[in-house]
């Protein structure tokens, strides 16, 4: 069976996003970007909410073609381009790209379906809405938590919500240069 595996960028209070949805205070350096790499390797296919979808679908299929891209933006672009991207949303079309596959019902069962297919893990990178949702059905496997040196005070908090509880075991832990703690679990 294929893992599901969340990353997500948090404060140090909890939070993923400032009230108005920004992310602009997530630190990220080549270091990060060297984890994330080695990360979507071990995948093949994307999910992602429809916002966080739109924002990469904006940026990385054209990454590596900009002058001053990074080894990162040729790593990352080249990686996007040839997954599967499941888009969950209840307002997006279908689309007609083989790639692309939109989920607007049952996303439950069709997470679960999708888990049993043959291939490589499912990466989440941000959608905060359906990390939740994912969560309270208990279908995330494996969560990949960047823990950054900043309290936001207030913003919008990951784990509310979730009702149930999720037993983890932890598989790895690692402080950056920038001061960010990423932080590995496993479902257990």
């Amino acid at each position: 069976m294929r893992k599901l595996v969340f990353f997500m960028h948090t404060s140090l209070d909890g939070f993923v996003a400032t009230t108005k949805g920004e992310i602009d205070w997530a630190m990220l350096d080549d270091e990060l970007f060297d984890y994330v790499g080695v990360q979507t390797d071990k995948s093949d296919t994307a999910l992602y909410a429809r916002v966080t979808y739109q924002l990469m679908e904006d940026y990385w299929p054209t990454a590596a073609d900009k002058p001053d891209a990074s080894k990162h933006d040729k790593q990352h672009s080249a990686w996007y381009k040839k997954v599967e991207k499941i888009i969950i949303s209840r307002t997006l079309q279908q689309t007609d790209f083989k790639d692309r596959k939109v989920i607007s019902e049952n996303i439950p069962e069709e997470i679960s379906k999708l888990k049993q297919k043959e291939g490589k893990d499912i990466v989440i990178f941000g959608s905060p809405s359906l990390g939740k949702l994912l969560m309270k059905e208990n279908l995330i496997d494996d969560y990949c938590f960047f823990v950054n040196p900043i309290i936001l005070g207030k913003g919008l908090p990951l784990f509310t919500d979730v009702t149930n509880q999720i037993n983890l075991k932890m598989v790895e832990s690692k402080v950056y240069a920038n001061g960010v703690v990423g932080l590995h679990y496993e479902k257990r």
